[in-house]
């Protein structure tokens, strides 16, 4: 298999002065790894995406596969000669083809014996859970195995990495739910360094190893699931990973890197400073919904109201009123509350992020 780095990429549409896709995006990813590029749209996932497959080469910067040099901007080699195989967002099955058809082709292009292209085959259909549907059409499968179809004809070529551009997002929610599974199964199955490109937070947090976060062309943070949900590095990752409470905070008396914290001129605890917050600094400080807490003994404790409820089905979603600020609160479904009842709110203080203001 292989490792990946990406140093100093950039990219621009339209010449001197044009559009910037991709600015200064530096990434190492290792051998056997599940990476995601996560981003809203027109943010420079898909480009970044198709840098590393060699379908662009880069204004600046250099992308090495191992020690190869694999793109610069005088240098370029072409996709087929990269190792990588690529699975698009649309399947990109030929519809005349059987499954068989359409998952040796590549082994065609590359002169492989039948008996052993008929052997690489199966092996990949069985992979993907389809073994025994070579002789059908793809207007015989469904959304879900059309796709393994895509990611059989990718892994049937032993690429070192394979490259995912949203490849899920045509399928119905319970698909494609199942479907995130197969892919991390077929991951560590493979051994095969996975880089897959989406927009869908869960979707991320549920497959990768570590994830990219990028924005406006630039690369926010680069960590663990966990690491980019619970230790955002800034405000836009903190606003898109998940459901967050953005909400003004000032900090009290503060040593060794922590601070007490007044939250929305009500909420009071004590947390982790960054560097250069301090005493008498203003903040924003994030606060995920799961992380507030809401009771009915409001004695002691700082008072909200609540202003609306939706049920989930797994949790309890409300609003709740505290001061001059809307906090969202999820709770266990069994937790009920009423709309326009007086209840006491109460943060953990483990779980807040805290920016300073700029």
């Amino acid at each position: 298999m292989a490792s990946l780095t990406l140093n100093g990429i950039s990219k621009s549409y339209g010449g001197d002065g044009g559009m910037a896709a991709v600015t200064d995006l530096s990434l190492q990813i290792g051998d056997n790894q599940f990476v995601t590029l996560l981003g809203p749209s027109g943010c420079g996932k898909t480009t970044t995406l198709r840098l590393i497959a060699g379908y662009m080469a880069p204004d600046i910067g250099t992308i090495h596969v191992g020690e190869t040099l694999m793109s610069s901007p005088e240098h370029l080699v072409l996709p087929e000669h990269r190792g990588m195989g690529m699975v698009f967002q649309n399947y990109a099955v030929w519809p005349h083809k059987t499954v068989y058809e359409n998952v040796v082709f590549g082994l065609k292009l590359r002169k492989v014996p039948a008996a052993k292209a008929r052997e690489l085959v199966d092996r990949a259909l069985a992979l993907v859970n389809l073994s025994g549907y070579e002789s059908r059409l793809p207007n015989q499968l469904s959304g879900g195995q059309q796709q393994r179809v895509a990611l059989a004809r990718s892994l049937v070529v032993e690429p070192d990495i394979l490259l995912l551009d949203e490849p899920l997002s045509n399928l119905d929610a319970k698909l494609r739910e199942r479907m995130r599974s197969e892919l991390k199964q077929l991951q560590r199955r493979t051994g095969i360094t996975f880089i897959y490109v989406t927009h869908d937070q869960a979707e991320a947090l549920a497959l990768s190893d570590r994830i990219a976060v990028i924005h406006a062309g630039k690369l926010q943070q680069y960590g663990t699931p966990h690491e980019v949900y619970a230790q955002p590095a800034n405000r836009v990752v903190a606003d898109f990973m998940g459901n967050v409470n953005l909400v003004p905070g000032e900090v009290g008396a503060g040593a060794n890197g922590a601070g007490d914290i007044l939250i929305a001129g009500v909420l009071q605890t004590r947390a982790s400073l960054p560097a250069g917050v301090g005493s008498g600094s203003k903040v924003d400080v994030a606060l995920r919904p799961e992380n507030i807490l809401l009771t009915r003994a409001a004695n002691g404790a700082a008072k909200g109201e609540i202003t609306e409820h939706v049920f989930l089905g797994n949790l309890n979603e409300y609003q709740v009123k505290v001061a001059d600020q809307i906090l969202r609160v999820q709770t266990h479904p069994k937790e009920n509350f009423t709309v326009g009842e007086t209840v006491g709110v109460a943060v953990d203080a483990e779980a807040i992020s805290i920016f300073a203001k700029t």
